[in-house]
């Protein structure tokens, strides 16, 4: 059986940042990790499910919202998969970006919170989600690589 892409990496080196996982034809799958893989520092199942909600929300209404194919979060709790169709790299870092300082100053409902919307509604919150995009957008401000590939430690 051969392995999936995702497990050719080598996690010692991954940090938090966006990286390109695969490209298949049109479609870029990133890897938006918010945390350093294989650590004690995992998200709890309430922030992911709350981040998600407000991540996928605002990318599915940004300025990409016609090439997001799927925003979900990570088994190994460290992160987002993004997938983009006919992506550009940068313009995909700079609306991952204004989408963070978006969540990290949102102070409204929170979207899909319902009985009717989601399978487990009632593990919601606004204000953990809200300080998880401060965090992260912090770590990343800066950074502007315009390889996001992942790092091999060489």
């Amino acid at each position: 059986m051969q392995k999936i892409a995702s497990f050719t990496v080598d996690h010692r080196f991954i940090r938090e940042w966006i990286y390109i996982s695969r490209i298949d034809g049109d479609i870029t799958t990133y890897d938006v990790r918010m945390r350093k893989p294989n650590t004690d520092d995992v998200m709890s199942n309430a922030l992911m499910h709350s981040f998600e909600h407000l991540f996928a929300t605002f990318m599915r209404n940004g300025s990409l919202r016609d090439d997001v194919i799927y925003v979900g979060p990570m088994g190994c709790q460290t992160g987002f998969y993004l997938l983009v169709r006919n992506a550009d790299n940068g313009a995909v870092l700079a609306e991952v970006k204004r989408v963070l300082a978006e969540i990290s100053d949102y102070d409204g409902e929170m979207p899909g919170a319902s009985e009717i919307e989601c399978g487990n509604y009632r593990n919601l919150d606004v204000s953990i989600a809200r300080e998880e995009a401060k965090g992260f957008l912090e770590k990343i401000k800066d950074e502007t690589h315009k390889d996001l590939g992942y790092e091999t430690g060489e």
